[in-house]
């Protein structure tokens, strides 16, 4: 599971505002390297707290489908399933990105932006077709009663809950205009002595100038390919 409650942390100390797809990985190594804990979930899918993460879900978005009457989240809570374990999560806490600026108000922001035109293809391809493919639903259904495993109920509802949508078609229509609103929000909402724009390919400097870090004596982590959802029913 993605937490732990054997010992008590200050929280997240970094919030990674970005999307799937975004160089994420990448992004966990180097926020490693730099001396940090960090999560990133599609590394091994079955350490995340899935359920947590429903509720997540749940709380922030209510008129997902199925969605359960649950208050939203409090700092508690998000401690619970990133903050007494982690100093930073990539990609499962993008959505949650305004929630999480209420709940660490003292954490840095790291803001990843791909181009939409690049980004939106890869987003659709690795995580959005998986997740809504032939026979997922049974699949999931057979995930969850025979092993406990809730990772396509909730990637479905943090999916459904960020594009304000209920099906695939609508998140698909809902695309562009969500992508823009999440990073113009962030801005909106973040003075810029907080946060950073980082554009991948730069390098160590803006990095670590931000954190308060040396520049390590090692390249910056290759833009590796991600792991995609399959495998999360």
């Amino acid at each position: 599971m993605a937490t732990s409650n054997t010992k008590s942390r200050d929280g997240l100390k970094v919030l990674h505002a970005s999307l799937f797809r975004m160089g994420t990985l990448s992004m966990a190594k180097a926020y490693r390297i730099l001396g940090f804990k960090p999560f990133h979930a599609l590394d091994d899918p079955e350490r995340v707290n899935w359920v947590q993460l429903e509720k997540a879900a749940e709380a922030t978005w209510p008129s997902v489908s199925d969605a359960r009457p649950i208050p939203p989240f409090a700092r508690k809570d998000w401690d619970e399933l990133w903050g007494n374990e982690y100093d930073v999560v990539c990609e499962t806490s993008g959505p949650f990105t305004l929630e999480l600026l209420r709940a660490y108000p003292d954490a840095k922001v790291v803001i990843v932006q791909r181009d939409y035109g690049s980004w939106w293809p890869s987003f659709q391809s690795d995580v959005l077709d998986p997740l809504f493919r032939p026979f997922i639903g049974f699949q999931m259904f057979l995930a969850w009663h025979l092993a406990g495993f809730r990772a396509g109920h909730a990637m479905r509802k943090i999916l459904f809950g960020f594009f304000n949508a209920k099906t695939k078609e609508e998140i698909e229509a809902h695309g562009r205009e969500t992508y823009e609103k999440f990073f113009q929000d962030i801005k909106d909402n973040v003075p810029p002595e907080r946060r950073l724009e980082y554009k991948m390919g730069s390098g160590w400097e803006p990095l670590c100038e931000f954190l308060g870090k040396a520049v390590p004596d090692v390249p910056f982590p290759s833009n590796e390919p991600e792991p995609h959802t399959e495998g999360l029913a």
